[in-house]
């Protein structure tokens, strides 16, 4: 069986370094926080290749078409593997992707919040297979998010020992 990062790999993509909080931003939480066969990821936005918060920003459905946003929530996936691996080592020892949630920012009418948040969810299932990827999601549209995100993804796997 192939592992997570040989699977990466083999799609062609890379994972950034680990978020890196900006001086001076306080957040009286973890991005990952593990309790016992579980870790809980907060809601993340997109970083670069060294850990820089890098959005997006705006509002999908006038800043981003759902092509473009889709694009956008698969590099969030990304940058939640990267934080993930940081914090448990291995990402072989996630056992299971039991939720996700995406919200996205949204135009007035804008109703493809589903299609935006399938960008994340079809990487997750592309790199763990449909057995270990397979998730619960929900996808919903806000007037706006911290920091002007255009979208925030967080959820929760069950971890191996």
């Amino acid at each position: 069986m192939t592992t997570p990062e040989a699977r990466l790999t083999e799609l062609g993509l890379t994972l950034p370094s680990p978020t890196v909080i900006p001086p001076g931003l306080h957040l009286p939480f973890s991005l990952i926080n593990v309790r016992g066969d579980r870790a809980l990821f907060s809601g993340h936005p997109k970083h670069d290749a060294d850990g820089k918060i890098a959005g997006p920003f705006g509002v999908v459905g006038a800043d981003y078409t759902t092509d473009a946003a889709y694009d956008e929530a698969r590099q969030i996936g990304l940058c939640v593997l990267a934080n993930l691996k940081a914090e448990i080592g291995d990402l072989s020892r996630i056992a299971g992707w039991t939720r996700v949630f995406g919200m996205v920012t949204s135009a007035p009418d804008y109703k493809e919040q589903h299609l935006v948040v399938n960008g994340f969810s079809d990487l997750i299932v592309d790199v763990f297979g449909p057995d270990v990827g397979r998730h619960a999601r929900s996808a919903i549209g806000v007037s706006a998010l911290p920091m002007g995100f255009a979208m925030e993804i967080e959820g929760e796997v069950l971890l191996r020992s």
